[in-house]
């Protein structure tokens, strides 16, 4: 699912390229994208688009007279940029915002088709789609910290919870908690002040580097290879590989369709949790240790 720093560079791009211009039309290829009816759909042609922002792990396009488009891509939801006019793809493709320069395409690899639109009418609408958590580069480190441990949840629940903090899912935090040297089992509850203070400053750091960075490849185009998996992050992905600061083979834990990446070297002194398959598998010949999966 596209993440803070993939939804700030989606907007800023969309501005740079679609800003001031008037919305030919919006072409709904198929209807379970589109989850609202007030406006009508017919509402947005002509009018300009004034901003585009992040709400949360939305993208909001900001038309003329307070009507709003609010996208969620979701897990497999993608924006493409294409000629005018072009048309949606057969399978994959759910709807196009038509402008006259270029097309925007909202596409969805997946069957499932959890990918929505909704069209707004008034800014003061636009509160029902946030869900409550703090921004976590905006917000103070003590606010950080108040939010995080208002729940007793394991750290990277509680990184991705969307009602505690915003705009954080499964890669980035595993990044984080690896920055901070903190497990993503270990408890909220658990954390003294300085542990909380170096998870706010890496929760900082790795969503800065990361739009950063995403922004530099982007250049002057359009982001049309998002993607969860990158060659330079730390141990999201890296199952098996070498942690880049200690060189311990990185762990995973699954559990139904998500996956938590960890050094046990840098994050959990040493420690290897259960992983739902592999664990149950193995059962006796589990190693718990990295002294166990050396041997």
């Amino acid at each position: 699912m596209p993440e803070l720093p993939d939804i700030a560079v989606y907007c800023e791009r969309l501005m740079a390229l679609a800003g001031g211009q008037r919305l030919t039309r919006l072409r709904v290829a198929n209807p379970w994208v589109l989850r609202s009816v007030d406006p009508p759909v017919s509402a947005l042609a002509g009018r300009e688009l004034t901003d585009v922002f992040r709400l949360g792990k939305r993208i909001v396009l900001d038309f003329a007279d307070d009507i709003y488009a609010v996208i969620h891509l979701m897990v497999s939801g993608r924006l493409r940029r294409r000629p005018p006019d072009a048309p949606i793809p057969p399978r994959r493709g759910l709807a196009a915002f038509d402008f006259p320069e270029q097309t925007f395409l909202v596409t969805e690899e997946s069957t499932k088709r959890r990918a929505s639109i909704h069209l707004v009418r008034g800014r003061d609408r636009l509160v029902s789609f946030g869900r409550g958590g703090i921004e976590p580069m905006e917000d103070s480190a003590a606010g950080f910290a108040a939010a995080l441990t208002s729940e007793p949840h394991t750290l990277k629940r509680a990184l991705t919870d969307p009602r505690l903090v915003s705009g954080i899912g499964a890669a980035y935090a595993d990044e984080i908690l690896h920055r901070a040297r903190l497990s993503p089992l270990a408890r909220t509850s658990s954390l003294g002040d300085t542990e909380l203070k170096r998870l706010h400053t890496a929760v900082c750091q790795v969503l800065t580097e990361w739009t950063s960075r995403l922004r530099t490849e982007v250049g002057n185009g359009f982001p049309e290879k998002m993607t969860a998996f990158h060659p330079e992050m730390a141990v999201h992905g890296k199952f098996g590989r070498p942690c880049p600061e200690c060189g311990a083979p990185v762990q995973r834990i699954r559990y139904a369709d998500t996956e938590t990446n960890y050094c046990p070297g840098c994050q959990t002194g040493g420690r290897i949790f259960a992983d739902r398959g592999l664990s149950r598998l193995l059962k006796d010949d589990w190693p718990r240790s990295l002294e166990n999966l050396e041997e």
